[in-house]
């Protein structure tokens, strides 16, 4: 699917235990949320049109390019949502409508002194990857489709393979349908530039209020190998969505399932 006129834009903390294994809890100690689950906030990784490193087209689907600097990257395994955007007459976020998803590794560098969340995200083309196919949504609430996936992700590494996330229900996530859809506008409309944090209607108006947004909803807690070792090249890294009342999390019947496979490089 071409996305190069959809916003990218990815929630933090919306998993427990992600940010402290990333050791990303300290960028975030002086933001306040309603809840002590809620997630951080918003931060963009892809804004169509701009002339900004944020404007470079960095989704892929085959190939991760680590940066041609040393970096320490690791997969961030998640589940991405294509949302419609609904603006009222004043371009307020009116309303988000949830139209399909997918696996996606939203690859981060462990970059110190990194002052916005964003520095961490792209870095050119290929930083991310997507799944090659999506699943319809049926309604973003309990019942539909999405209540029965579960997300895992793997790295294999000199023929050998490695869990890299836990493997985690989509209804495991802190914030989830309609809490997460009115956090998601809310946040849209009214995130301020704020230490890791940037203003997100700004960024709205500045890619002249795109149609679509593809959010990530938050990264999976690392398995032991995940958490202790940084990308390579060579490594071959698998994201995968899963119907929990049909398959297992492995990597059988990848057909039947949703699935990134990305080689480093």
């Amino acid at each position: 699917m071409e996305l190069k006129q959809v916003i990218g834009l990815g929630v933090a903390g919306n998993f427990a235990h992600h940010l402290e294994q990333a050791g990303e809890l300290e960028d975030f100690k002086d933001v306040v949320t309603a809840e002590p689950e809620a997630p951080k906030g918003i931060f963009p990784f892809y804004l169509p049109g701009s002339e900004s490193f944020l404007g470079i087209y960095c989704i892929g689907t085959e190939i991760l390019e680590l940066p041609h600097y040393e970096a320490n990257a690791q997969v961030e395994p998640e589940i991405a949502v294509l949302f419609e955007i609904i603006y009222d007459d004043d371009h307020k976020v009116a309303d988000l409508l949830a139209k399909r998803f997918t696996t996606f590794n939203d690859c981060t560098i462990r970059k110190e002194g990194a002052k916005k969340i964003s520095e961490k995200k792209s870095w050119g083309p290929h930083s991310k990857g997507i799944g090659k196919s999506w699943i319809e949504i049926d309604k973003f609430e309990e019942g539909g489709v999405m209540d029965r996936y579960h997300l895992c992700s793997f790295v294999k590494r000199d023929g050998q393979l490695y869990p890299y996330g836990v493997d985690a229900p989509l209804l495991g996530y802190s914030y989830f349908y309609d809490k997460l859809k009115h956090w998601l506008i809310e946040k849209m409309n009214t995130q301020k530039d704020f230490g890791p944090l940037e203003d997100i209607a700004a960024y709205l108006k500045a890619c002249s209020y795109p149609k679509e947004a593809l959010v990530t909803i938050g990264a999976t807690a690392y398995a032991e190998f995940g958490e202790k070792n940084y990308l390579k090249n060579g490594d071959e890294i698998y994201v995968v969505a899963y119907d929990a009342a049909k398959e297992t999390g492995d990597l059988s019947n990848l057909e039947k399932k949703v699935v990134l496979h990305q080689k480093v490089q």
